[in-house]
């Protein structure tokens, strides 16, 4: 039997704020975290003591964050029920010595981070957000929102097999925007941004910088029924997991058989390998240290993560009209049509027969429709948070998301439904 939907297009609206919010990592974090603090959850520092009181709480780490919600009464061998999601998307990154420049032109020196189209990044205005690092130790947010760089494409005087034999792009030598005129000058950019931000150039010992569209999101679409927009993948899934974690924390601790949590890593794009990755300690730490904080041993763990589920949420692939031969030619996820279910037998994703009885449950107590995705057999599959999750943790886990076009583009798309789809399903499978 369904429940009544607790999000509608409202939620699709908060998410286009979400992504207008988050041009960085840490920006994610930071306003998840913000919309958690409505919510009444609470941070807590990964070097004090934790207690185990009841309520909602949060631990932030650089680019990642994980939040649960504690219902009264619960036991230390209470499983966990955990959306994963990340907060990196590809972008450009810039790099440690970051003034460049020749024959008049001031160029920002960048590195290419993960998997990003590159051809979307040409021609954009693009602003300027990420982290510094001061003297003191202590981190500061910057976002310069306005454009400031622009990677130029060359002409089609200059290239005329672009439309032709396609376009060719190295990503060392044609990917460095520009960002002025004149000499290069070292120490510019961090000047520049010591500026933006309120601090003395001298006080800036690091930094984590990367350009972002400034275009905002958009509804499109005869009756603006699709979004674009930018880092849906998987921005679009840690909004939703924080929607979905903040509504299950407002219900009757009663009604709550699990500890929902949410957890959002970074470098899912680049294999996941660090402090702040899936692939890092961080998730199964949390989780550990909840169950000792109530009180409870290694027996109390082990009986809680033998019956925690995760649901890996992450974007995949709608069926694209103009490249129809690339998909399985037996599924076909539609946008707007539901939140998918991703299903590979090599484990590229963790989803099994079982896990897909998880996600059907959710779905169908939500009122929710759903749909499955699985690759061309003659296609690489991508993989996903889910597989790391289920081996590091012994978790098990169910890969879905949200089918969407232009994946890794600078700007993405999808169903304008589809996104509060996802969120009532999540609830519903948050509150077991």
């Amino acid at each position: 039997m369904s429940s009544s939907p607790r999000f509608d297009r409202g939620h699709t609206d908060d998410l286009m704020a979400f992504l207008m919010a988050a041009p960085s990592p840490y920006h994610a974090v930071a306003a998840a975290a913000a919309r958690l603090e409505k919510a009444g959850f609470r941070q807590v520092e990964e070097t004090a003591a934790w207690d185990g009181t009841a309520g909602g709480k949060y631990v932030l780490r650089g680019g990642a964050i994980v939040a649960w919600y504690v219902p009264e009464g619960a036991g230390a061998h209470t499983p966990f029920r955990i959306v994963g999601a990340h907060t990196d998307s590809p972008n450009l990154r810039v790099k440690p010595l970051p003034d460049s420049g020749a024959y008049g032109w001031r160029q920002i020196a960048v590195e290419v981070y993960g998997g990003t189209l590159l051809n979307t990044w040409l021609d954009r205005d693009l602003g300027l957000a990420g982290r510094i690092s001061l003297r003191d130790g202590s981190d500061r947010l910057v976002s310069i929102d306005r454009p400031l760089l622009r990677v130029p494409q060359l002409a089609v005087h200059l290239d005329r097999s672009a439309n032709t034999d396609g376009l060719k792009l190295d990503r060392q030598k044609h990917m460095q925007p520009i960002w002025g005129l004149g000499d290069v000058e070292e120490g510019d950019l961090i000047r520049f941004v010591a500026d933006e931000a309120g601090v003395d150039a001298e006080d800036i010992t690091g930094w984590d910088l990367m350009p972002h569209p400034v275009e905002p999101p958009s509804y499109l679409g005869r009756d603006r029924e699709l979004v674009a927009g930018p880092r849906m993948d998987n921005l679009l899934s840690v909004h939703a997991a924080t929607a979905a974690l903040a509504a299950v924390a407002g219900q009757p601790d009663a009604e709550l058989p699990y500890i929902p949590v949410m957890a959002a890593f970074d470098h899912e794009e680049n294999g996941s390998q660090s402090d702040t990755g899936a692939d890092g300690p961080l998730l199964g730490t949390v989780l550990e240290r909840s169950v000792f904080a109530r009180g409870g041993g290694y027996e109390d763990r082990a009986r809680a993560f033998a019956g925690t589920v995760c649901l890996s949420s992450d974007t995949g692939h709608a069926v694209h009209p103009n490249y129809a031969e690339r998909h399985d030619p037996t599924h076909h996820p539609v946008v707007n049509g539901g939140p998918i279910l991703k299903v590979n037998v090599n484990m590229r994703y963790a989803t099994d027969g079982s896990g897909r009885s998880v996600f059907a449950a959710a779905c169908d107590k939500a009122g929710v429709p759903w749909q499955t995705f699985v690759s061309n057999n003659a296609m690489p599959c991508g993989t996903t948070i889910g597989p790391i999750t289920a081996a590091r943790h012994g978790i098990r886990t169910v890969d879905i998301g949200v089918a969407i076009l232009s994946m890794h583009s600078a700007r993405e798309l999808c169903g304008a439904d589809d996104p509060y789809l996802l969120a009532n399903a999540l609830v519903a499978f948050l509150a077991g």
